[in-house]
């Protein structure tokens, strides 16, 4: 015996397809069908006490907003007031007058409104008229302001973004008291529907930056942006290269160090990452706090992180190249005590440092994803230990036990490149071991080529004109006093404009 056929279901078909109509109830039953199997989804009728023919919908997902909120600036004002209609006065007209005297709401177009609304905790008004009203009511928990875990610093403001777009673009505006402070709103995700907010200095911009980011950005189609390195990874210059064509951080002085700047950021409902635009080479080894210390301690601070990115990359390869093919020119006591420590060791050198490595990385990442003392304490004491007992077991030599432990330890060192730092460690080894010095300087020139090709957004991330000035040399590899640095980065067009004086011009 054949199925009766079932009743078409309305919810099958996408909210931008379905338009308010001019029925209440007709309007009431459309949604109730949209959230269709969707327990959480409340649908509720209110009725005036005093005009039986005066009825409305409340609708809204359990959890996600305010009920104080909601029963006072809504439920209340709907049930009890006893306004009359008069001449040409619409029940919406009258209702709109006696709602936003409660609160701010906006006017919906479509059903798609309506369902984006509802899902994201805004309680949604359908009226008797059959247009529908939106306010504001979000309840849901977020996490507190906090200072970022990963971007500490010795001295400056300890707060940092949180997961709501909205408490975010707050921060900034908070030190940003201006209105040539621009915020655009779009919506990534054919699912999630998730908002973010592009913002930048009306004055200050490069208008190519942000023409191209925004191109950019509209050809996104994704079922959903859960954080804002989804964006990262789908408008960036070189989806393969283990360098970023974006900068990321979770500090709002940061943020608005940059649009200061006159860059561009991306901020993301549900990421506390703000991403910054156009991104230069050089950032890698700045940090926050240096403009919060003394300059010669920050100028010191940059450079080691310099050396520290060169060691960790060439410093295994060297090793290799050295030991295996190039032992003339090492001091001779040096090379004796190499040679001598290696007759104990059954494996080749080669061997030998990449598996270390690969030991050390694999502590690194269980000290990463472990609670956090745990963890530290883990990846110290397992490398002490392992360490020693390697060299007592005569599997691994003690100079090849301090070559992978400075790698390691400078790796640490510049967070924002570990992924290159990786890439090139371990293709310079291999180069290393084949063809020795040749084969190391066969990698770095690939580095090098790659790294001055990089760009962002249309620009080169080095910079590099040709026409060397002073100005252009006062916040690359060290940092000058803020009162010497007169004029803004290479990225905005108004950079020859004077933004830093002090009262040593007065004399």
């Amino acid at each position: 015996m054949s199925e009766a056929p079932r009743p078409e279901v309305r919810s099958q078909h996408p909210p931008e397809t379905l338009a308010l109509t001019g029925s209440l109830d007709q309007n009431a039953q459309t949604l109730q069908e949209l959230f269709q199997g969707d327990d959480g989804f409340v649908l509720r009728p209110i009725q005036n006490r005093y005009f039986e023919e005066r009825r409305y919908f409340l609708a809204y997902c359990a959890g996600m907003m305010d009920q104080h909120f909601v029963s006072e600036t809504i439920i209340k004002p709907l049930a009890s007031e006893r306004l009359e209609r008069t001449g040409s006065d619409t029940a919406g007209t009258v209702l709109r007058q006696v709602l936003y005297a409660h609160g701010p709401g906006k006017q919906a177009e479509t059903f798609a409104d309506l369902v984006e609304a509802a899902a994201y905790g805004d309680a949604v008004v359908l009226l008797p008229d059959g247009s529908a009203l939106i306010f504001g009511a979000q309840g849901f928990p977020i996490r507190g302001i906090t200072e970022p875990e990963g971007e500490k610093l010795l001295s400056g403001p300890r707060e940092g973004f949180c997961e709501a777009l909205m408490p975010n673009l707050t921060l900034i505006r908070r030190r940003l008291r201006t209105n040539d402070l621009k915020l655009r709103f779009m919506t990534f995700g054919e699912r999630s529907r998730t908002r973010a907010c592009v913002c930048y200095l009306d004055s200050l911009v490069n208008r190519p930056v942000l023409a191209e980011l925004e191109r950019r950005l509209d050809t996104i189609f994704i079922d959903g942006t859960l954080d804002s390195h989804y964006l990262a990874e789908l408008v960036s210059d070189h989806p393969y290269s283990p360098f970023s064509s974006l900068g990321s951080t979770e500090r709002p002085d940061a943020v608005v160090s940059k649009l200061l700047e006159g860059r561009v950021a991306v901020l993301l409902d549900g990421s506390p990452v703000a991403l910054t635009l156009p991104y230069l080479f050089i950032e890698n080894f700045h940090a926050g706090e240096d403009y919060y210390l003394n300059y010669l301690y920050a100028s010191f601070s940059r450079m080691l992180r310099i050396l520290s990115f060169c060691a960790a990359a060439l410093v295994p390869g060297a090793y290799i190249a050295v030991t295996a093919f190039h032992q003339e020119i090492l001091p001779l006591p040096l090379l004796i005590n190499i040679v001598r420590e290696k007759q104990s060791v059954p494996f080749p050198v080669g061997l030998e440092v990449f598996s270390l490595l690969v030991i050390f990385d694999i502590l690194r990442e269980t000290g990463i994803r472990m609670p956090s003392g745990l963890g530290q304490a883990m990846s110290v004491v397992g490398a002490l230990v392992l360490g020693q007992a390697a060299v007592a077991a005569k599997l691994a030599s003690s100079m090849v036990i301090v070559v992978v432990a400075l790698a390691g330890v400078t790796s640490l060192l510049i967070p924002k490149l570990s992924a290159a730092t990786l890439v090139l460690r371990y293709g310079i080894l291999m180069l290393s071991l084949l063809l020795g010095f040749p084969g190391l300087m066969l990698g770095l020139s690939a580095a090098l080529a790659h790294i001055l090709g990089l760009r962002s957004f249309g620009m080169p991330q080095t910079v590099l004109s040709g026409n060397l000035r002073a100005q252009d040399m006062k916040d690359i590899a060290v940092r000058a006093p803020l009162f010497a640095m007169r004029e803004r980065g290479p990225v905005s067009p108004n950079r020859r404009r004077s933004r830093n004086a002090a009262w040593r011009d007065t004399k």
